[in-house]
């Protein structure tokens, strides 16, 4: 009886492990309604070059509601907010390099606002990362951007494919 106990208790406690749902990798375009994904196609507009216009971040917030309570994985970049010399622990993610640094930012639904309190290293976030965390459709602006998500950060590595 004792060790019946003992395996029921034990269960119980990896149970909430066994139930965590797995991420689901994303790309950055999931991030837009498909109507948004659609028009955005058609209205980029381009230089002779190829390169996209330079234009102000666009303030309309179309976001995924569909995706709260999510847990994903996307790869980006990392916008550093808050931390010290050694971990970041808040942080813009974007699409690409330099996003939010040169003008203009990313639209909104191309911006994710996390929060990390582990802490990334220093070093592991100038490069590309994959972030994986808990998602939700959330506006929030600085003096940098307005997102459109936020994020509860779970594990940040350095991006391998």
């Amino acid at each position: 009886m004792k060790y019946l106990k003992h395996i029921i208790l034990s269960a119980l406690v990896a149970l909430p492990m066994l139930v965590q749902a797995e991420a689901i990798t994303m790309e950055w375009e999931e991030l837009l309604p498909e109507a948004e994904r659609i028009a955005q196609a058609k209205a980029a507009e381009l230089n002779h070059d190829g390169s996209v216009v330079n234009q102000p971040q666009s303030q309309e917030v179309n976001v995924r509601s569909d995706l709260n309570g999510k847990t994903i994985r996307l790869p980006g970049f990392v916008v550093p907010l808050e931390g010290d010399e050694n971990t970041i622990t808040e942080f813009f993610l974007v699409p690409y390099f330099g996003a939010c640094i040169h003008v203009p930012p990313p639209p909104p639904n191309q911006i994710i606002y996390v929060k990390y309190p582990k802490g990334a290293p220093v070093d592991d976030v100038w490069g590309a990362v994959w972030i994986e965390g808990t998602i939700k459709a959330e506006t929030m602006s600085n003096d940098l951007a307005t997102v459109g998500y936020t994020m509860e950060g779970i594990k940040v590595e350095v991006y391998e494919e």
